[in-house]
């Protein structure tokens, strides 16, 4: 009965080893604390947006570099609708800016001992409920609006995707060297 529902015991196990070690590294990186999430939004503390930039650039790197390899690594791309990723980008970042966290550093809050969190986690279990029953509604209506099948920019352009690694990797540098210099006038 369980199999139905439950991936296999190596599954399971492996995505609790990752998720200690996301959560590991989300304290370490402070970003569970709600001052530096709200910092964020007020350009005050730019602690997650140089985390989510390394994110970004390493794991364009890692997942490109394993392809290139030869790595059968699953990449499983979504399709490009607009019109729901518009909007649940400015549901998300709203929830974000009300709750003070994002999901994965409401919950290592919660692990760290932040009861304040509890609240908005609980709102996402919920809010993933209604999500999942009015999704077929979603499909029809929203999902349809600005869908570009499963678009990439190397798809669309035809250009390597190094180049838009290189061009990422680029602008991030430009980024944290500004970042860096903000930060120099606040001291």
């Amino acid at each position: 009965m369980f199999e139905n529902f439950f991936a296999d015991p190596t599954t399971i196990l492996m995505g609790g080893v990752t998720g200690f070690i996301f959560g590991f590294l989300l304290q370490k990186g402070g970003v569970t604390r709600y001052s530096v999430i709200v910092g964020q939004f007020l350009f005050k503390d730019f602690t997650v947006l140089k985390i989510m930039l390394t994110a970004i650039v390493v794991g364009s790197v890692g997942i490109y570099g394993m392809l290139a390899l030869g790595f059968d690594i699953g990449l499983h791309i979504k399709a490009t609708a607009l019109l729901g990723n518009a909007l649940g980008g400015l549901i998300f970042g709203a929830g974000m800016a009300v709750l003070g966290y994002c999901p994965g550093t409401a919950v290592a809050a919660i692990g760290e001992g932040s009861r304040h969190a509890v609240p908005g986690v609980l709102g996402m279990i919920v809010g993933a409920g209604l999500y999942a029953e009015v999704y077929p509604w979603i499909k029809a209506n929203i999902l349809n609006i600005g869908n570009l099948g499963k678009a990439t920019l190397p798809s669309m352009t035809g250009w390597s995707a190094w180049w838009f690694i290189l061009a990422l990797f680029v602008l991030a540098m430009g980024i944290f060297n500004l970042i860096a210099r903000l930060e120099q006038k606040k001291i």
